[in-house]
Formats: structure tokens, C-alpha cells, sequence
């Protein structure tokens, strides 16, 4: 199924279900923003891997790609006001899991 035939939801599991998405939109709300030091900050991504992951995560609305004219070339991420939605639901379930365990103990 192509992603313009897929269904939002389809779409978002294909996004998030990755286990490198979460930590990238993680670290890019935390202000690293280039796609080196991404790399550099989410241990054990392959540049390929991210690669693929800014694409889809930008192609999906959740992250913004800025590109400055600027040699060498430069190029910043950032979160839309989607991407900062799902990095506090992201944020929630956290809590949520840190809270489930406090319980078990």
C-alpha cells in the first residue's frame, strides 16, 4: 500500500512504530537540531537509519526541515505544533510507565 493510500492512523503506526522514532523527536525536543549531532546524540542510529526517519517523520507533519544556503550546506530540524503534541503524549506514557512500576514495588 503506498503511504498516499494508507489512513492517517496507518501512517502514524508506520511513523512512530519504529523504535528510532521516539528517541529522534525526543532528542530534537531537546534542542539538537542538525542531522550530525542526531546522530552523535541517539546512541546506536545508523546514518541510514535516520536518514529515513527524518524523512518520514517531516513527510508526516511531525518535524520541520529547514535548509540554509550556506556552504557547506546546513540543515536544522524542528518540531511542528503536531511533533510538540506527540512529544507530550510521548512525555505522558513516560510518566505513566514510571508510575506502573512504582506500583509493582
Amino acid at each position: 500500500m503506498s503511504p498516499t493510500t494508507q489512513s492517517a492512523y496507518s501512517q502514524l503506526e508506520d511513523v512512530v512504530g519504529c523504535k528510532w522514532s521516539v528517541s529522534v523527536l525526543r532528542a530534537i525536543a531537546e534542542g539538537v537540531s542538525r542531522p550530525g549531532a542526531l546522530e552523535r546524540h541517539v546512541q546506536g542510529i545508523s546514518t541510514k537509519v535516520l536518514s529515513e526517519r527524518l524523512r518520514k517523520l517531516t513527510s508526516y507533519g511531525l518535524l520541520a526541515k529547514q535548509v540554509y544556503a550556506e556552504v557547506p550546506p546546513r540543515t536544522e530540524y524542528s518540531l511542528t505544533e503536531n511533533g510538540q503534541k506527540l512529544v507530550r503524549i510521548i512525555d505522558q506514557l513516560k510518566l505513566l510507565d514510571v508510575e506502573i512500576k512504582r506500583a509493582e514495588t
